[in-house]
This record gives structure tokens, C-alpha cells and sequence, in this order.
């Protein structure tokens, strides 16, 4: 770490002399392709310390009483699975699926595993809890063979599942986050490209960004679902629908008509996508 000339301490990468970074935090509503909550922080702040802030302003957003608390599941990776932030969450109501911050504990549970099964290129072992959590949950260790060598670690959760395997694939489908969010802002919305010296003007760039992302994700819930731009992500909605040239016509205040270029391939389809959503919402 370094100071800046305002004496707030960045991150330096290794790999990049005299480079610095900050630390952008993000939740998201994997299944409906929403950004919930996004904010920056200083590049020192790590994983682990961005959680209760992340939560607690996921709990305003969404005005979630204890009640529906019961009914909403963090999946986390190991940067914020500390015994500490996983006993916050559990005192909160909330369900986890999440793994252990500790490389070290998850070798001295893997030998406690007394059967193994095996999910494809992994085995998976069930354990006891090996501290107090404060709320009945179920530990399972993870060994994946690696350049002739087994790595473990190890996986907590709140909640009731079939088997080990249907465990491992819930805690994978977490991925969607950084997959639908990460990459596709990076890609349709140019989140990468686009950056700020101010810090607080790279903030506001995030919540633009976060706008759109959640405007793109309703058009494409409201209009394009069963039709042929449904496979479409961001990208291509930005690059194939909305820029084909057009013109909007108001009356009095109020959007009338629609109009985009008729020679476009896309355009016909999309004027029927915009009238729904524009006109008869």
C-alpha cells in the first residue's frame, strides 16, 4: 500500500508498476439481471470489509423487514466468508450459501470427511460445523485434484438441499453475478473504458451505469422475451436495436409514433418491441 497525495491509501498491483485501483462493490439480483446496490471504495478495503455495508444498504433498497430477511440468500465467495460476517448475516435472518475464507481450516476439516462423492471433476465431504454460528448449518468440504495435488475448501449453508451436488451447483450459479453484471457492463455499457481521476466522479459513473443496466434488464424482461432479440445480452441490444436511426414523435407532451429506419434488418421487430413498451405500458 501507498499514500496519495491526500493521503488515502490505494491499492498497488504487483503486476503494474505505479498503478493504483479502487474497489467497487455490487450487489445483484441474479435472476431478474438487476444491480441492487453498487458503491467505490478505497483500493486498501477489502472483500471481507464491503459486506455489512452491501447488506445493510440492500435492506433500506429493499425495505426488508426480519420477515422477508427468512426468505433471501447471499451467496458469497470466499472473500467475505469469515466466521465473523457469516455469524452477522445468521443474526440478521438471512440464508447463506457461502465459502470459507480459510485455506488452512478447510485442510483440517478435509480430514474429518469420512465419505466422499464424487460431481464431476470434484469430490464433495459433509463435516460438523467447526464453530458456532449461532444458527443450525451444514458444512461441506471440497477436494479438486490440481497439478498432481489436491486443493481443499469448504462451504457453509443455511439451507436444506437434496444432496451435496445440488449444494455445489447453487453455490456455482453465483457466477451469473459477475457474468451477467461485470462482463456485460464492461462489454454493452463500456464500464472498463470509462473512468474517472476524481473518486467521486467514478462513483457517479457507477450509478450511471447501474441505471442502465436496470433500464436494459426491464426492456428486455417487459418486450423482448419471446421474441427473436430474447437471446440477446447488452451488447447487442446496444449495438443491434439501439442505434438503428429513428425518430420519436410527441403531441402535447406525449410520446404518438415510433419511427426507425426501414431498411435495417432488425427494425420492423423492434418498432413492434418499442410501441409495447414505449406506448402501452
Amino acid at each position: 500500500m501507498r499514500q496519495n497525495s491526500r493521503g488515502k491509501p490505494k491499492r498497488v498491483f504487483q503486476w503494474q508498476k505505479n498503478v493504483t485501483g479502487r474497489q467497487l462493490a455490487r450487489v445483484s439480483a441474479v435472476k431478474y439481471h438487476e444491480t441492487i446496490w453498487s458503491d467505490l471504495f478505497a483500493g486498501n478495503r477489502l472483500t471481507v470489509q464491503c459486506l455489512q455495508p452491501a447488506v445493510l444498504a440492500t435492506e433500506s433498497s429493499l425495505e426488508l423487514a426480519e420477515a422477508h430477511r427468512k426468505r433471501v440468500v447471499w451467496r458469497m465467495d470466499g472473500g467475505a466468508g469469515s466466521d465473523e460476517q457469516l455469524r452477522w448475516l445468521l443474526s440478521r435472518q438471512y440464508q447463506i450459501v457461502a465459502k470459507g475464507i480459510s485455506n488452512r481450516r478447510a485442510e483440517v476439516l478435509a480430514k474429518q470427511v469420512t465419505r466422499w462423492d464424487a460431481y464431476g471433476d470434484v469430490w464433495l465431504g459433509r463435516v460438523a460445523s467447526p464453530v458456532n454460528l449461532g444458527r443450525p448449518v451444514q458444512v461441506f468440504v471440497q477436494k479438486r485434484l490440481k497439478k498432481d495435488d489436491f486443493h481443499h475448501s469448504y462451504y457453509v449453508t443455511t439451507l436444506e438441499l437434496p444432496s451435496k451436488g445440488h449444494f455445489m451447483s447453487l453455490y456455482d450459479n453465483r457466477g451469473g453475478a459477475e457474468v451477467e453484471q461485470f462482463r456485460n457492463d464492461k462489454s454493452g455499457l463500456h464500464l472498463s473504458a470509462r473512468r474517472k481521476r476524481s473518486f467521486l466522479g467514478q462513483k457517479a459513473l457507477i450509478l450511471l451505469t447501474d441505471l442502465a443496466h436496470n433500464l436494459l434488464a426491464d426492456f428486455h424482461h417487459q418486450v423482448l422475451v419471446e421474441t427473436k432479440f430474447e437471446p440477446f445480452g447488452q451488447k447487442r441490444i446496444v449495438r443491434d436495436l439501439l442505434q438503428i436511426p429513428g425518430q420519436l414523435i410527441f403531441a402535447n407532451g406525449q410520446l404518438k409514433r415510433i419511427e426507425l429506419l426501414s431498411t435495417h434488418p432488425n427494425a420492423r421487430e423492434l418498432l413492434i418491441c418499442l410501441e409495447k413498451y414505449c406506448l402501452h405500458d
